[in-house]
């Protein structure tokens, strides 16, 4: 179901604190923001925000950061994290494309692909967010022991995904077709989209991955 648009959304974002302004300045220093050396995990197309709002709380030594393109999701995910009031959180407003924009070599310690649309038609291959030429910019952003972590409920996805990780030299570190009735459910923190497909009886896949780099 589409979100109705709504104007206000555009001036709220661009007012918030939450909400980075100008990224690209941020480029190299991004622990200078949360004003702390912690890890940096980002979720790549965040939505409404339940997995950011939930996992910084969980974990407050992470410092965290959703990238959402679209202003009606991002502001619902802004308003949850508004609502844990916690300080190891922030957002920012674009697409997925400028990430090497904003963000410097080896200063992601982790990526989060939470139900990204699939584009299962084969001639939108590239746009999907596993194709090889995002994972060459992910490889170059995350640290020397980095990781990514996919979550879907598409099969062609998730198929699609693993033939690119091989191809393009990724270590599986971690993989379920089933992810809710794995070991790593326990430690598995839910989004919107799972929570509404995990209820209807499908399985989530689930990956973890590193990519190889030169010692």
């Amino acid at each position: 179901m589409r979100l109705r648009r709504k104007p206000e959304a555009k001036k709220i974002l661009s007012e918030h604190p939450l909400v980075v302004k100008v990224p690209e300045e941020y480029r190299g220093k991004w622990k200078s923001l949360f004003g702390r050396p912690c890890p940096l995990y980002v979720e790549l197309g965040t939505g409404k925000g339940q997995f950011l709002a939930k996992a910084s709380e969980i974990y407050p030594d992470i410092n965290w950061i959703g990238v959402e393109r679209i202003e009606e999701p991002l502001l619902q995910a802004v308003r949850k994290g508004e609502a844990t009031e916690n300080t190891n959180l922030r957002y920012i407003w674009m697409d997925v494309e400028k990430l090497a924009e904003v963000f410097a070599e080896e200063e992601v310690d982790r990526f989060y692909l939470h139900f990204s649309d699939p584009w299962p038609k084969k001639r939108h291959a590239k746009r999907r967010l596993t194709h090889r030429r995002f994972l060459e910019v992910y490889k170059k952003l995350l640290a020397p022991d980095g990781d990514l972590i996919l979550k879907t409920d598409s099969t062609i996805l998730f198929d699609f995904s693993l033939e690119e990780f091989a191809e393009a030299g990724w270590q599986i570190i971690e993989q379920s077709r089933d992810l809710h009735q794995s070991p790593y459910a326990e430690t598995n923190i839910t989004t919107e989209y799972e929570e509404k497909f995990a209820s209807r009886g499908m399985p989530i896949y689930y990956v973890r991955v590193k990519p190889e780099k030169p010692s």
